[in-house]
Protein backbone atom coordinates (compact mmCIF):
# COMPACT_ATOMS: atom_id res chain seq x y z
CA UNK A 1 0.00 0.00 0.00
CA UNK A 2 2.81 2.34 0.93
CA UNK A 3 4.62 1.55 -2.31
CA UNK A 4 1.52 2.23 -4.31
CA UNK A 5 1.04 5.61 -2.66
CA UNK A 6 4.74 6.53 -3.16
CA UNK A 7 4.65 5.49 -6.80
CA UNK A 8 1.49 7.48 -7.41
CA UNK A 9 2.95 10.58 -5.83
CA UNK A 10 6.23 10.17 -7.75
CA UNK A 11 4.47 9.83 -11.08
CA UNK A 12 2.26 12.85 -10.34
CA UNK A 13 5.28 14.89 -9.39
CA UNK A 14 7.12 13.89 -12.57
CA UNK A 15 4.08 14.73 -14.66
CA UNK A 16 3.88 18.15 -13.03
CA UNK A 17 7.55 18.81 -13.67
CA UNK A 18 7.32 17.77 -17.31
CA UNK A 19 4.19 19.87 -17.75
CA UNK A 20 5.93 22.90 -16.26
CA UNK A 21 9.07 22.41 -18.40
CA UNK A 22 7.02 21.88 -21.55
CA UNK A 23 4.98 24.99 -20.84
CA UNK A 24 8.14 27.03 -20.35
CA UNK A 25 9.61 25.78 -23.62
CA UNK A 26 6.43 26.63 -25.49
CA UNK A 27 6.42 30.12 -23.98
CA UNK A 28 10.09 30.65 -24.79
CA UNK A 29 9.53 29.47 -28.34
CA UNK A 30 6.58 31.77 -28.77
CA UNK A 31 8.55 34.68 -27.34
CA UNK A 32 11.47 34.02 -29.70
CA UNK A 33 9.15 33.89 -32.68
CA UNK A 34 7.51 37.13 -31.60
CA UNK A 35 10.90 38.84 -31.32
CA UNK A 36 12.01 37.74 -34.77
CA UNK A 37 11.63 40.48 -37.39
CA UNK A 38 9.39 39.42 -40.27
CA UNK A 39 11.35 38.80 -43.47
CA UNK A 40 11.63 41.94 -45.58
CA UNK A 41 10.04 41.62 -48.98
CA UNK A 42 11.88 43.07 -51.98
CA UNK A 43 11.15 46.61 -53.10
CA UNK A 44 8.79 46.40 -56.06
CA UNK A 45 9.65 48.72 -58.94
CA UNK A 46 7.58 49.49 -62.02
CA UNK A 47 9.50 50.56 -65.15
CA UNK A 48 6.96 52.41 -67.28
CA UNK A 49 7.62 52.85 -71.00
CA UNK A 50 5.81 53.28 -74.29
CA UNK A 51 6.16 52.41 -77.93
CA UNK A 52 7.68 54.72 -80.59
CA UNK A 53 6.54 58.34 -80.36
CA UNK A 54 7.51 59.57 -83.83
CA UNK A 55 11.14 60.38 -83.10
CA UNK A 56 13.76 58.83 -85.43
CA UNK A 57 14.88 55.26 -84.68
CA UNK A 58 17.67 55.01 -82.08
CA UNK A 59 16.17 57.97 -80.19
CA UNK A 60 13.40 57.90 -77.56
CA UNK A 61 13.69 54.11 -77.44
CA UNK A 62 11.72 53.84 -74.22
CA UNK A 63 11.02 50.13 -73.80
CA UNK A 64 14.45 48.94 -75.04
CA UNK A 65 16.10 51.39 -72.65
CA UNK A 66 14.05 50.16 -69.71
CA UNK A 67 14.98 46.57 -70.53
CA UNK A 68 18.64 47.59 -70.17
CA UNK A 69 17.86 49.14 -66.79
CA UNK A 70 15.95 46.04 -65.71
CA UNK A 71 18.99 43.85 -66.45
CA UNK A 72 21.23 46.24 -64.50
CA UNK A 73 18.97 45.84 -61.47
CA UNK A 74 18.51 42.08 -61.68
CA UNK A 75 21.47 41.28 -59.45
CA UNK A 76 20.66 43.87 -56.79
CA UNK A 77 19.36 42.28 -53.58
CA UNK A 78 16.03 43.57 -52.42
CA UNK A 79 14.75 44.85 -55.79
CA UNK A 80 12.11 43.40 -58.09
CA UNK A 81 11.90 45.45 -61.30
CA UNK A 82 9.22 44.86 -63.93
CA UNK A 83 8.90 46.58 -67.32
CA UNK A 84 5.35 47.69 -68.10
CA UNK A 85 4.11 49.09 -71.40
CA UNK A 86 1.75 51.94 -70.62
CA UNK A 87 0.48 53.32 -73.92
CA UNK A 88 -2.85 55.09 -73.54
CA UNK A 89 -5.38 54.50 -72.14
CA UNK A 90 -3.68 52.14 -69.60
CA UNK A 91 -6.82 51.73 -67.44
CA UNK A 92 -5.18 49.14 -65.17
CA UNK A 93 -2.42 51.60 -64.25
CA UNK A 94 -3.75 52.97 -60.94
CA UNK A 95 -4.20 49.46 -59.52
CA UNK A 96 -0.66 48.48 -60.52
CA UNK A 97 0.81 51.65 -59.01
CA UNK A 98 -0.90 50.80 -55.73
CA UNK A 99 1.19 47.61 -55.48
CA UNK A 100 4.69 49.05 -55.93
CA UNK A 101 7.31 50.93 -53.91
CA UNK A 102 8.72 52.96 -56.77
CA UNK A 103 8.35 53.87 -60.40
CA UNK A 104 10.62 54.85 -63.31
CA UNK A 105 9.09 56.89 -66.13
CA UNK A 106 10.70 56.72 -69.58
CA UNK A 107 7.98 57.75 -71.99
CA UNK A 108 6.61 60.56 -74.11
CA UNK A 109 5.65 63.91 -72.55
CA UNK A 110 5.42 62.41 -69.08
CA UNK A 111 4.04 65.45 -67.27
CA UNK A 112 1.12 65.54 -69.69
CA UNK A 113 0.70 61.75 -69.48
CA UNK A 114 0.45 61.72 -65.68
CA UNK A 115 -2.19 64.47 -65.70
CA UNK A 116 -4.19 63.00 -68.60
CA UNK A 117 -6.15 60.71 -66.27
CA UNK A 118 -7.26 61.97 -62.82
CA UNK A 119 -7.14 58.42 -61.44
CA UNK A 120 -3.56 58.08 -62.68
CA UNK A 121 -2.42 61.32 -61.10
CA UNK A 122 -4.11 60.36 -57.83
CA UNK A 123 -2.33 56.98 -57.90
CA UNK A 124 1.02 58.71 -58.30
CA UNK A 125 0.12 61.11 -55.48
CA UNK A 126 -0.69 58.18 -53.18
CA UNK A 127 2.57 56.45 -54.15
CA UNK A 128 4.48 59.60 -53.23
CA UNK A 129 2.53 60.05 -49.99
CA UNK A 130 3.61 56.64 -48.74
CA UNK A 131 7.26 57.47 -49.43
CA UNK A 132 7.56 55.81 -52.84
CA UNK A 133 10.52 56.44 -55.11
CA UNK A 134 9.96 58.38 -58.36
CA UNK A 135 12.33 58.64 -61.35
CA UNK A 136 11.83 60.50 -64.65
CA UNK A 137 14.12 60.14 -67.67
CA UNK A 138 14.33 62.52 -70.65
CA UNK A 139 10.95 63.31 -72.27
CA UNK A 140 9.21 61.67 -69.32
CA UNK A 141 9.90 64.91 -67.42
CA UNK A 142 8.37 67.03 -70.17
CA UNK A 143 5.23 68.73 -71.35
CA UNK A 144 4.41 71.23 -74.07
CA UNK A 145 1.51 72.68 -72.11
CA UNK A 146 2.16 74.98 -69.16
CA UNK A 147 -0.75 73.69 -67.06
CA UNK A 148 0.92 70.30 -66.61
CA UNK A 149 4.09 71.73 -65.05
CA UNK A 150 2.91 72.44 -61.50
CA UNK A 151 1.37 69.03 -60.70
CA UNK A 152 4.42 67.24 -62.11
CA UNK A 153 6.92 69.39 -60.18
CA UNK A 154 5.08 68.54 -56.96
CA UNK A 155 5.85 64.88 -57.63
CA UNK A 156 9.27 64.89 -59.32
CA UNK A 157 10.78 68.21 -58.28
CA UNK A 158 11.54 69.37 -61.82
CA UNK A 159 9.98 69.64 -65.26
CA UNK A 160 10.98 70.48 -68.84
CA UNK A 161 7.83 72.30 -69.79
CA UNK A 162 5.98 75.10 -71.48
CA UNK A 163 6.60 77.04 -74.68
CA UNK A 164 9.85 78.47 -73.27
CA UNK A 165 11.44 75.06 -72.61
CA UNK A 166 15.03 74.74 -73.78
CA UNK A 167 16.91 71.75 -75.21
CA UNK A 168 19.98 71.15 -77.30
CA UNK A 169 22.09 68.35 -78.75
CA UNK A 170 25.59 68.96 -77.49
CA UNK A 171 28.92 67.25 -76.99
CA UNK A 172 30.20 68.36 -73.63
CA UNK A 173 31.74 67.20 -70.38
CA UNK A 174 29.51 66.54 -67.44
CA UNK A 175 30.47 67.09 -63.84
CA UNK A 176 29.19 64.82 -61.09
CA UNK A 177 28.33 66.16 -57.64
CA UNK A 178 29.32 64.62 -54.32
CA UNK A 179 26.18 62.53 -53.97
CA UNK A 180 25.62 58.75 -53.60
CA UNK A 181 23.80 58.67 -56.94
CA UNK A 182 26.97 59.95 -58.62
CA UNK A 183 29.34 57.35 -57.18
CA UNK A 184 31.84 56.41 -59.94
CA UNK A 185 30.01 58.14 -62.80
CA UNK A 186 32.18 61.08 -63.78
CA UNK A 187 33.44 63.43 -64.97
CA UNK A 188 32.64 62.24 -68.48
CA UNK A 189 32.59 63.57 -72.06
CA UNK A 190 29.15 62.89 -73.51
CA UNK A 191 26.99 63.62 -76.54
CA UNK A 192 23.31 63.89 -75.77
CA UNK A 193 20.22 66.03 -76.11
CA UNK A 194 19.85 67.74 -72.75
CA UNK A 195 16.89 69.70 -71.47
CA UNK A 196 17.99 72.67 -69.38
CA UNK A 197 16.68 75.79 -67.60
CA UNK A 198 14.23 73.39 -66.01
CA UNK A 199 11.30 74.42 -63.85
CA UNK A 200 12.31 73.32 -60.35
CA UNK A 201 10.50 73.08 -57.05
CA UNK A 202 10.76 75.93 -54.55
CA UNK A 203 12.66 76.80 -52.46
CA UNK A 204 15.62 76.78 -54.83
CA UNK A 205 17.90 74.87 -52.44
CA UNK A 206 15.45 71.96 -52.14
CA UNK A 207 16.96 70.35 -55.24
CA UNK A 208 20.40 68.74 -55.11
CA UNK A 209 22.17 68.92 -58.50
CA UNK A 210 23.70 65.53 -59.36
CA UNK A 211 24.99 66.14 -62.91
CA UNK A 212 25.71 69.55 -64.43
CA UNK A 213 26.89 70.46 -67.93
CA UNK A 214 28.04 73.82 -69.35
CA UNK A 215 25.51 75.22 -71.82
CA UNK A 216 25.47 78.78 -73.12
CA UNK A 217 28.10 79.87 -70.66
CA UNK A 218 26.55 78.55 -67.46
CA UNK A 219 26.46 75.26 -65.58
CA UNK A 220 23.05 73.70 -66.09
CA UNK A 221 21.52 71.05 -63.85
CA UNK A 222 20.55 68.08 -66.02
CA UNK A 223 20.17 65.51 -63.22
CA UNK A 224 18.86 66.20 -59.74
CA UNK A 225 17.84 64.53 -56.50
CA UNK A 226 15.00 65.70 -54.26
CA UNK A 227 14.18 64.67 -50.71
CA UNK A 228 10.45 65.32 -50.81
CA UNK A 229 8.57 66.80 -47.84
CA UNK A 230 6.48 63.59 -47.67
CA UNK A 231 9.63 61.62 -46.80
CA UNK A 232 10.04 60.08 -50.25
CA UNK A 233 12.68 60.70 -52.88
CA UNK A 234 12.58 61.77 -56.52
CA UNK A 235 15.22 61.88 -59.26
CA UNK A 236 15.26 63.32 -62.76
CA UNK A 237 17.73 63.08 -65.63
CA UNK A 238 17.13 65.05 -68.81
CA UNK A 239 19.58 63.06 -70.95
CA UNK A 240 19.17 59.65 -72.67
CA UNK A 241 17.80 60.99 -75.94
CA UNK A 242 20.10 58.58 -77.80
CA UNK A 243 19.68 54.88 -77.11
CA UNK A 244 23.40 54.25 -77.64
CA UNK A 245 24.17 56.14 -74.43
CA UNK A 246 22.88 53.11 -72.51
CA UNK A 247 26.06 51.40 -73.75
CA UNK A 248 28.08 53.71 -71.53
CA UNK A 249 28.73 52.28 -68.09
CA UNK A 250 28.45 55.69 -66.43
CA UNK A 251 24.94 56.20 -67.83
CA UNK A 252 23.75 52.80 -66.65
CA UNK A 253 25.32 53.32 -63.24
CA UNK A 254 23.86 56.81 -62.84
CA UNK A 255 20.29 55.68 -63.50
CA UNK A 256 20.59 52.41 -61.58
CA UNK A 257 22.02 54.15 -58.53
CA UNK A 258 19.33 56.81 -58.75
CA UNK A 259 16.72 54.04 -58.57
CA UNK A 260 18.36 52.57 -55.46
CA UNK A 261 18.58 55.99 -53.85
CA UNK A 262 14.88 56.70 -54.41
CA UNK A 263 14.07 53.29 -52.90
CA UNK A 264 16.33 54.10 -49.90
CA UNK A 265 18.61 51.14 -50.57
CA UNK A 266 22.40 51.15 -50.09
CA UNK A 267 24.87 51.22 -52.96
CA UNK A 268 28.60 50.53 -53.14
CA UNK A 269 30.89 53.51 -52.62
CA UNK A 270 32.90 52.32 -55.62
CA UNK A 271 29.80 52.23 -57.81
CA UNK A 272 27.16 49.63 -58.58
CA UNK A 273 28.25 46.88 -61.00
CA UNK A 274 26.19 47.35 -64.15
CA UNK A 275 27.69 44.90 -66.63
CA UNK A 276 25.13 43.63 -69.12
CA UNK A 277 25.26 41.41 -72.24
CA UNK A 278 26.03 43.44 -75.37
CA UNK A 279 23.03 41.92 -77.12
CA UNK A 280 20.69 43.82 -74.80
CA UNK A 281 21.53 47.08 -76.59
CA UNK A 282 20.45 45.87 -80.02
CA UNK A 283 17.21 47.31 -81.35
CA UNK A 284 14.58 45.33 -83.23
CA UNK A 285 13.56 46.75 -86.63
CA UNK A 286 10.57 49.08 -86.37
CA UNK A 287 7.61 48.86 -88.71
Amino acid sequence: MTRIQFGFRSNSYQRAIWFFVTLQLICLGSSARADEAPPKRPKRLLLLGQGPDGHPPTTHEYLPGLKVLQVCLQGVPGVEARVERCDEPWPEGPDKLAEVDGCVLFLSEGAKWINADPRRYEAFTRLAARGGGLVALHWAMGTKDTENIGPFVRLLGGCHGGPDRKYTVIETRWQAADHPIANAVGPLTVRDEFYYRLKLVEPGDAIQPVITVPIEGRDETVAWAWQRPDGGRSFGFSGLHFHDNWRREAYRRLVSQAVLWTLKLPMPQAGLPVDVPQAIFELAPQD
